[in-house]
């Protein structure tokens, strides 16, 4: 039996969309979480939230300000975390972000961001807990999407990025596993978040709901460690796009 009330959980991105919902299943489940963002107001209005939404249980919360960009801010934020948590043995590399554009439209600096951001952050995110994932038999999770096996027109940067972070993980689950760390890679179709300035909407109610994402994540840290579901693709059962 998998006793989830005793594990502690680190989120990157975790200010909305998917972390945040992942974040709160988390919580209903017992697991205490850390999450992470870029402004410091968005990451103290999203702890706050979660802390709302936790009130009465034993879980704690805190909101930490990183950019999965730059390995030093998110060792310190690494740093924080086992500090007020405890030691973190459940990291999700959720933080990611969008340029597209045709090749020669695509900016260098959309180009260094997307991958910065959405693959070195990854890299980054798992090399600054590697170490307390493999002491305390942990788990990562990384969000890649299906963009990370079908390419589409205008995704050049998105697309390499994501093929990249489902490259990455399923590599590193190897090196990993046999130190008892389970990697998962979950890569989802369209989902309703507020990705690439998006303001869901009732439009988006056939989508993929960021609390789907949340109840995958607590099934599969619930499985019995001898089961590694590695590599999960999730559609929307009705698409409202063709090859979402």
């Amino acid at each position: 039996m998998i006793h989830l009330k005793e594990k502690n959980a680190f989120i990157t991105g975790g200010t909305k969309g998917i972390g945040f919902g992942i974040a709160q299943a988390l919580l209903e489940a017992g697991v205490s979480v850390a999450i992470t963002g870029r402004s410091e107001g968005s990451v103290k209005q999203a702890a706050d939230a979660l802390k709302e939404h936790s009130k009465g249980s034993n879980t704690r919360v805190i909101g930490l300000k990183a950019d999965v960009r730059d390995y030093q801010s998110m060792a310190a934020a690494a740093q924080e975390a086992v500090d007020f948590l405890g030691p973190v043995d459940l990291v999700i590399a959720n933080a990611g972000l969008g340029h597209f554009a045709p090749i020669h439209e695509l900016s260098i600096e959309q180009w260094h961001e997307t991958i910065d951001t959405n693959l070195t952050g990854v890299f980054y995110t798992l090399k600054v807990f590697a170490q307390s994932l493999m002491n305390h038999q942990g788990y990562f999770i990384s969000i890649s999407s299906l963009a990370g096996t079908n390419f589409f027109a205008g995704g050049a940067a998105y697309n390499a990025s994501k093929f990249g972070v489902t490259g990455f993980t399923q590599a590193a689950m190897l090196d990993l596993r046999a130190h008892g760390v389970k990697m998962t890679t979950i890569m989802p179709g369209s989902v309703a978040t507020y990705f690439n300035n998006h303001v869901p909407d009732d439009a988006d109610s056939w989508k993929i709901q960021k609390e789907d994402l949340g109840q995958i994540v607590v099934q599969l840290i619930s499985m019995h460690p001898r089961s590694l579901p590695s590599k999960i693709e999730l559609r929307p059962t009705t698409p409202g796009a063709v090859g979402k």
